[in-house]
Order: C-alpha cells, then sequence, then structure tokens
C-alpha cells in the first residue's frame, strides 16, 4: 500500500521507496531515504490538505515533515 492511500490517522511501517511516476526522481527517492523513510520505520499520517490532497502532515520515527503528493506517493507501507 502507498501512504498516499493510508487513512488519516492510521499508523504503519515503511516497507520501502520506489518511483510510483515517471515524475519521481531518483533525488527524490534519496531524498526519502535520507528523512527516514527506510524499511521498518514507523510512520503515521497525521493529516491531509485541503480537499484530502496535499500536503500531508506524517510522522516518521520521531521527525513530522510536510510531504508533497508525489512523495508520499512514492513510500510503500503496511498498515499496523
Amino acid at each position: 500500500m502507498r501512504l498516499t492511500h493510508l487513512p488519516t490517522g492510521a499508523h504503519a511501517t515503511v516497507r520501502g521507496v520506489s518511483g510510483n511516476s515517471p515524475d519521481a526522481s531518483q533525488a527524490t527517492l534519496e531524498r526519502l531515504g535520507e528523512l527516514g523513510f527506510i524499511p521498518g520505520e514507523p510512520v503515521q499520517l497525521l493529516r491531509r490538505g485541503p480537499g484530502g490532497r496535499e500536503p500531508l502532515a506524517v510522522v516518521v520515527g520521531e521527525t513530522m515533515f510536510a510531504l508533497r503528493w508525489l512523495e508520499a506517493d512514492c513510500i510503500e507501507v503496511s498498515p499496523i
């Protein structure tokens, strides 16, 4: 499941990061890994932007990030 499909408020575990769109560059994927979106890390989708879209407020580990839809759609998760 992609992070973009996780219900608001739900907890999950990161399974990996992969390009889900031709617009997702290798630099974007590397940046997500550097931010802590690595396999096994706990993640929670806190909030969605207006209309249920972006930005998405996400906590990975103990750090909160605001992600664009393109970035969040690259993150594979397993719901808890």
